[in-house]
């Protein structure tokens, strides 16, 4: 039976089409998932992704363990509520989840993992934090709201409690504020500015539909994977997976060489891949007409090939873009195989779009 967020009644009655998503029954689209896209673009959409999993690690022992158990280093954290997006990986350096991780005191950070990772994600964290001493929660009994788009932190900010709202309003980017329950980070998943909140399920449904009757648009899985795309944002099981390391998934900024005796998990594996990675992620426009899809061929001028890993249709941009998983001395001109037929591509440096602005 498919699990279902504290959100789900509210996707049946606003006549949502209902999928199963890493065992979820979430929403892909209300009616139009165009006018979803562009409604985060131009003005403030809302997505229901209470599916992910908030991850609260406590004691004296936090920071080290995690500064072990990233990619990315916690060191960097120093101001409470500031956050990093990092991967978590395996001694052999496959990425078992790109997460992010907030620092909220000494012995309080909070992860947010993916869904469909959730389980495989708490029994390995847990299995390397005994011997720290960290206490590993699952806050289950908490829920995830992304409001973004140029009018979502306004829209929030009205509908939170004071100070909160003030405190919010004056978050840079990747940092984040609480209040008892309530935890609000000026983050998210589409290029666009906004945030993204944790709270009690009660609290979620009301907040909700108080966003809901203040013109905030309910948006699907189908919009957040364009906007993701075009924001040049990675998906978990399509553009990394555990059969692949960061610097052959665009991911290598992600990864904190410094200082060099901070030996986290599927560092030296890492370390003799680094700088001969015999694949790399790029971006793709594509020339023509046509969508280019995920698991479709790529070749270049000079032989080399690869497969894109995500693609689609970019409403913003009006083209067919893709990331796509290539051999390193990839170069020359780009064709990518869309139903038999060879068609001419650019290659770009992702991102596509950032706050509806075309980068390409």
């Amino acid at each position: 039976m498919l699990k279902k967020t504290a959100l789900n009644a509210e996707h049946a009655r606003l006549g949502a089409r209902l999928v199963d998503f890493a065992g979820w029954e979430m929403p892909i689209q209300y009616q139009s998932q165009l006018d979803e896209h562009h409604a985060v673009r131009q003005g403030a959409g809302m997505f229901d992704v209470a599916h992910m999993s908030a991850v609260d690690l406590h004691g004296a022992g936090t920071r080290a363990f995690l500064r072990h158990l990233l990619a990315n280093d916690v060191a960097k954290l120093t101001l409470p509520g500031k956050a990093l997006y990092t991967c978590m990986l395996r001694e052999d350096a496959g990425v078992i989840d790109d997460l992010i991780v907030y620092f909220m005191r000494e012995d309080w950070f909070r992860l947010v993992v993916n869904a469909g990772t959730t389980d495989k994600d708490l029994a390995w964290i847990r299995r390397h934090a005994a011997s720290h001493g960290v206490e590993v929660r699952h806050r289950s009994d908490l829920g995830i709201l992304a409001v973004q788009g140029p009018l979502a932190r306004d829209k929030v900010a009205a509908r939170l409690p004071q100070p909160l709202a003030q405190e919010s309003m004056k978050l840079q980017a990747f940092q984040a504020v609480a209040q008892g329950d309530l935890f609000v980070g000026r983050t998210g998943y589409t290029g666009e500015d906004g945030f993204e909140l944790m709270l009690p399920h009660a609290e979620l449904v009301t907040l909700w539909q108080q966003l809901l009757a203040d013109g905030v648009r309910p948006c699907g899985l189908g919009a957040r994977d364009t906007l993701r795309l075009e924001a040049g944002m990675n998906l978990y099981g399509q553009d990394m997976d555990e059969g692949t390391q960061p610097l052959e998934s665009g991911l290598g900024w992600t990864v904190a060489w410094e200082p060099k005796d901070r030996d986290f998990i599927g560092r030296a594996a890492l370390e003799s891949l680094r700088g001969r990675s015999p694949r790399k992620l790029v971006g793709l426009v594509l020339e023509g007409r046509g969508v280019v899809r995920a698991h479709m061929k790529v070749r270049f001028a000079n032989g080399a090939q690869g497969e894109t890993t995500s693609g689609g249709f970019a409403p913003t941009l009006k083209a067919s873009i893709a990331f796509a998983r290539v051999d390193a001395k990839a170069e020359g001109t780009c064709e990518v195989e869309i139903r038999g037929q060879w068609l001419a591509a650019r290659v770009v440096k992702p991102p596509f779009v950032r706050n509806g602005k075309n980068l390409v």
